[in-house]
């Protein structure tokens, strides 16, 4: 494999961007049977590209766009030491480079640009069942924090 560069995504990377979103949602419809049927969208793609609060990147090869993540800050519960943290979103690979360390080198990217806005925490969610992007996660250094649960109340006969 070819030199992996990352870098910030622009207004041309579009095109492949709203490709990768469908393979986001593709991987993890089978662990949400909330989301509604296709064509749905997760993301304003040219919001993310525009908007100085977030950062989103772009993973490329041999002039091939393989892979995606941004980082956007929000502001934390007023309970906790940091104000702020960055959220990690629209972590995607293409299935063809994936256990090459493409998310680790696209994490590294938007943890150095966390770094450059003083932010001193990192977040991001994962389906419980998928299994192999928490490894990818852990392996990177995060690690379960909190379990979110839901109850479908159309869901469960009384």
């Amino acid at each position: 494999m070819s030199l992996i560069t990352i870098r910030t995504a622009t207004p041309a990377d579009l095109p492949v961007l709203l490709k990768f979103e469908q393979g986001v949602i593709q991987a993890e419809r089978p662990f949400d049977s909330t989301l509604k049927a296709d064509p749905i969208h997760y993301y304003d793609i040219v919001e993310l590209i525009n908007a100085p609060h977030i950062e989103i990147v772009v993973a490329e090869t041999d002039g091939k766009l393989i892979g995606s993540g941004y980082a956007r800050i929000e502001k934390s519960k007023h309970y906790l030491k940091h104000p702020v943290h960055a959220y990690l979103g629209f972590m995607y690979v293409d299935p063809a480079y994936r256990g090459k360390g493409v998310n680790r080198q696209i994490i590294e990217k938007l943890k150095e640009w966390a770094i450059a806005q003083n932010i001193t925490e990192l977040r991001l969610d994962v389906y419980d069942g998928n299994e192999s992007a928490i490894k990818a996660y852990e392996k990177v250094g995060f690690s379960k924090y909190m379990v979110n649960m839901r109850i479908g109340l159309d869901e469960n006969p009384k």
